[in-house]
Order: C-alpha cells, then structure tokens, then sequence
C-alpha cells in the first residue's frame, strides 16, 4: 500500500506543480482560453491559486522522501482537498459539469492520500 500512495502522491504532485506553474507565469487574459473559470478571478486570485498549488505538490512529496516533518505529507494534502472542494463549487455555479468530474477525482485521490497517511500508512 505505501508504494501505491507514493505513486499516486507523485501523479498528484506533478499535476499540481505544472498547473500551478502555469497559473503563476501565464497572464490571466491567456489562461481564460482553457480555464473559463478564471473570468471570475483577479489576477492575484489566480497567481495565489497557483503558488498554493505549487506549494501543496511540493509538500506532497517531499516532506516524507526527505524525512523532515512527514506530518506535512497529509496535510498538503488535505490542503489541495479542500481546494478541490472550492474548485468544484465554483464549477458547479458555472454549470461546468465536466470540471466539476474531474475536481472530484482530485479530491477523492486527495483524501485518500490524506486519510492513509494520517492513519495505518503513516511515515
């Protein structure tokens, strides 16, 4: 089990870093042709988004591979957890149904990662 949740932790934190890469160092002017949502968003919004992502797929990680406070393994990911739990209700206002599927994919590998490694697979 504990490699299982090192993939998935991976898959999410690569995810996450190159999504949040992009909401940091793309206008949000280019970032509205692929991601509507942004529309209802300062640009300051957005590039918070975007550091907070980033910081949540380092913390997914890296923590636990280094050995150095593991506790923010889970909690990272309770962190982006929440945030697809924001992610969705924006999607859900919008009527982006689609969107609203995948944040909840997120969220519920999120939770997984976050319950496991707070419980039986903690470091």
């Amino acid at each position: 089990m504990n490699i299982v949740l090192w993939i998935i932790a991976g898959v999410l934190a690569a995810f996450y870093l190159a999504a949040g890469l992009t909401k940091v160092t793309r206008p949000k002017e280019k970032l509205a042709a692929n991601m509507t949502w942004v529309e209802d968003f300062s640009a300051g919004t957005v590039k918070l988004i975007g550091v907070l992502e980033i910081l949540g797929a380092l913390g997914l990680v890296l923590p636990a591979a280094f050995g150095v406070a593991p506790i923010l393994t889970p909690l990272a990911a309770t962190g982006l957890a929440v945030m697809m739990l924001l992610a969705a209700a924006v999607h859900v206002r919008r009527g982006e149904l689609q969107m609203v599927a995948v944040t909840v994919v997120l969220f519920v590998l999120l939770d997984f990662v976050a319950v496991l490694r707070f419980g039986s697979q903690s470091f």
